[in-house]
């Protein structure tokens, strides 16, 4: 799973927003299976975010197919970088450029696979 995503998704989540996101989860057996998550923020009285909730749903083995070798490429990117910081940085800008390259937003792309 791609540092990005993660780091994509926890800053959107954090700025009171919801994404869409596919995500490599691992089981408890050391086996991984995928799911397309939605998380959303939950907002307290004051407006302010007390909790994250998410629902998880199989995603359409087409859109895996398509999902599967961008995040293989992400996580070589990130195998080259020296420190997680600058990991989550060199996967950032291929998801950047390929999000400019199509003229999308991220949501966009998420639902276009």
């Amino acid at each position: 799973m791609p540092r990005c995503v993660f780091e994509l998704l926890w800053k959107t989540i954090q700025g009171g927003e919801e994404i869409f996101a596919y995500v490599v989860n691992m089981a408890k057996n050391g086996d991984h299976y995928w799911v397309f998550a939605h998380v959303t923020p939950t907002f307290g009285p004051d407006g302010a975010i007390i909790g994250y909730h998410s629902n998880r749903r199989t995603p359409d083995a087409s859109a895996v197919d398509k999902v599967r070798p961008l995040y293989a490429a992400l996580v070589a990117e990130e195998q080259k970088a020296a420190s997680k910081a600058e990991a989550v940085a060199r996967s950032s800008r291929v998801v950047e450029e390929l999000l400019r390259s199509k003229n999308v937003r991220y949501d966009e792309f998420v639902f276009s696979l």
